[in-house]
């Protein structure tokens, strides 16, 4: 499961992840903004939920453990593991 950026990496709720070392999150008020120093992209987290699962991702947590923490409505998990598919892809959040 671990994917170089733009590889499509498909996530799932066991999957261990972590934000990338190399990536500053600013809070913004619609969520945040996340630049990669590696790759240069810069990602917007349009919301302040998913800002808050990526910063409790720590060092490889499980993204259910990750959606648990924040208290994430088990309704709305299949969308974050989207997003934090498309996260994985563009380099913000590592597989570890």
């Amino acid at each position: 499961m671990i994917g170089s950026v733009g590889t499509g990496v498909a996530l799932d709720l066991d999957t261990p992840c972590r934000l990338d070392p190399q990536v500053a999150l600013r809070p913004e008020p619609f969520g945040a903004l996340a630049y990669h120093y590696g790759n240069r992209r810069l990602i917007f987290l349009r919301h302040p939920d998913i800002v808050r699962v990526v910063e409790g991702l720590g060092e490889g947590t499980a993204v259910r453990a990750a959606l648990e923490a924040q208290h994430v409505d088990e309704s709305r998990w299949p969308s974050f593991v989207a997003a934090l598919s498309s996260l994985a892809d563009s380099g913000i959040v590592r597989v570890v």
